[in-house]
């Protein structure tokens, strides 16, 4: 037996006798809210601690470092030109040499398109998918959870997964550019300036909003996984579509459905920095991210009822 087939074995292992754990004496101990939790917690122990959850992760942590030390080697650790104009990858990267508290910015600017949404599409693909596969769906289903229950559980871990990896990729950022650059007061977009401390408050509150941007992309990987019994087909498929949507989101001739696109509106985390906030694509994203919820939610909800499960 080979490694990798060594420790998909001992990870369908672990899975299985966390199922047995969650499993409540009695069928009416699956109602109690306080079994739902442990079902959660039980759910989101086991993604920590696959290897490739610590793959993904350390892929995010990485490319900030690396963004970091590519600006520390262009500029020679000195301050550059660029100002606090509008834009948001090419102007917070400008910035960074002057204050490494704008990499946040610029590393989640250049991680977002691709880097975090290909991360939970491989997580929110195999929820359900990859349970189905290693034969640990009926173990979960025979608790009993209920197929609703579980289908909340398993997107309520993907989320917590976004806001993990949302929060690595910000917490990287922010060290190295402690480390790689001064630190100090911080130049809003709109040209005013702010402490540290508020600039901190900031960088948390867009964190929390590229979280809240993958939320309907993560639905979307969520119905995925609910079509087939294969993990690693339901990863491609939803990473697949993240390509197609990104490509159509840049094609000009189609500017009448991009804001339709789940991705459109990924970039308007740039407006927590602007001074006050600028809120109207902000809320046209989290109106978006809603309904991709709403509607990618109850398909998976549709599907996975009635789906015959035979592992």
């Amino acid at each position: 037996m080979s490694q990798a087939e060594r420790s998909r074995a001992e990870e369908s292992q672990a899975e299985k006798s966390q199922a047995r754990r969650v499993r409540p004496s009695d069928p009416q101990g699956s109602r109690h809210p306080l079994w739902t939790l442990g079902l959660l917690r039980s759910e989101i122990t086991t993604l920590l601690r696959r290897h490739r959850t610590y793959a993904l992760l350390g892929v995010l942590a990485a490319v900030p470092v690396l963004i970091g030390i590519a600006v520390r080697i262009e500029t020679g650790g000195g301050g550059g030109e660029g100002g606090p104009d509008g834009g948001a990858g090419p102007a917070f990267l400008a910035q960074v040499s002057n204050n490494g508290y704008f990499l946040v910015f610029a590393a989640l600017a250049a991680t977002l398109p691709v880097f975090l949404p290909m991360a939970v599409g491989v997580v929110a693909g195999d929820a359900i998918a990859g349970e189905a596969n290693s034969g640990t769906l009926r173990y979960l289903l025979v608790a009993p959870a209920g197929r609703t229950r579980l289908l909340l559980v398993k997107y309520a871990s993907v989320l917590v997964f976004c806001l993990i990896a949302t929060l690595v990729v910000a917490v990287s950022a922010l060290a190295a550019g402690a480390l790689l650059f001064p630190v100090g007061d911080v130049t809003t977009i709109s040209g005013t300036r702010i402490g540290f401390g508020e600039g901190l408050v900031r960088a948390g509150l867009t964190a929390l909003v590229v979280a809240v941007s993958l939320t309907g992309f993560a639905a979307i990987g969520l119905f995925v996984s609910t079509l087939t019994g294969s993990g690693i087909g339901a990863m491609a498929a939803t990473v697949g579509l993240l390509v197609t949507v990104q490509i159509l989101d840049s094609i000009p001739q189609l500017s009448g459905v991009h804001p339709y696109l789940f991705a459109h509106y990924w970039m308007s985390f740039a407006d927590v920095l602007r001074e006050p906030v600028y809120w109207d694509d902000l809320s046209k994203n989290f109106q978006l991210q809603g309904l991709y919820v709403a509607v990618f939610g109850s398909a998976a909800w549709a599907r996975f009822t009635a789906k015959d499960i035979t592992a």
